[in-house]
């Protein structure tokens, strides 16, 4: 019993932190999303298509996130955007108060666009909110068709699913639109990219869908309080 007082205590704390980053990026226009998925389905690989295709004036940046090492901030760092890397030491998600740590020195009114790649995982990283506009969830083509029904809390909670990686689909036994439908018996407004970052297929598809969520947040930041 004490175990779940403790865990509750713990949720209830990253709520608070994470209600007050979210009031923050909406005060500063940042449009801040979580990017989620299993190890190895392309996180990285998918914010470096997305940050060599932004011009180099924008104002971006990213905080990822892993157990150990930083080699995902050395491979994001090269194209110029700020990058910090958040090396949770065991730990298998982000919580709100790494965020506001690593944040500390960042000012948000400079970002319009912050992009938190989580640790891979797709359990532990539906539990914790990290004050973010939308959870997205990536799916590659190497996994299997029913992991939205494996793994319904972070599907549910995500916005949008990028199914990775679909330049293999000649050469695997994936079906993607069993995937998608499954995605859909979770959450039925699910959005769905699909994209290969080594073909490029899809990735102007996931650029729209990102500046259209940028132009959104900018007008609900514009909008008078009531």
């Amino acid at each position: 019993m004490p175990r779940v007082e403790v865990g509750q205590k713990v949720l209830n704390e990253n709520a608070r932190i994470a209600g007050e980053l979210r009031q923050r990026f909406h005060e500063a226009g940042t449009l801040c999303l979580n990017l989620i998925s299993s190890p190895g389905s392309g996180k990285t690989s998918l914010l470096e298509q997305t940050l060599g295709r932004l011009p180099q004036d924008a104002k971006v940046a990213v905080l990822t996130g892993d157990i150990q090492t930083e080699n995902d901030a050395n491979r994001l760092r090269r194209f110029g955007f700020p990058v910090k890397q958040i090396t949770t030491g065991g730990t298998c998600h982000l919580d709100a108060r790494m965020i506001e740590r690593h944040l500390q020195d960042w000012p948000l009114q400079e970002l319009d666009v912050l992009f938190l790649e989580n640790v891979g995982n797709l359990v532990c990283p539906s539990s914790y909110d990290l004050g973010e506009e939308a959870k997205i969830v990536l799916l590659s083509v190497t996994e299997g068709e029913d992991k939205p029904l494996k793994y319904p809390s972070i599907f549910f909670k995500s916005e949008l699913m990028v199914m990775t990686k679909v330049d293999l689909l000649p050469y695997v036994p994936f079906q993607a639109e069993t995937a998608i439908e499954n995605a859909r018996r979770v959450h039925p407004e699910m959005e769905v990219v699909k994209v290969s970052c080594t073909s490029g297929e899809g990735l102007e598809t996931w650029m729209q869908w990102l500046e259209h969520r940028r132009k959104a947040a900018l007008q609900t930041t514009a909008q008078p309080a009531i």
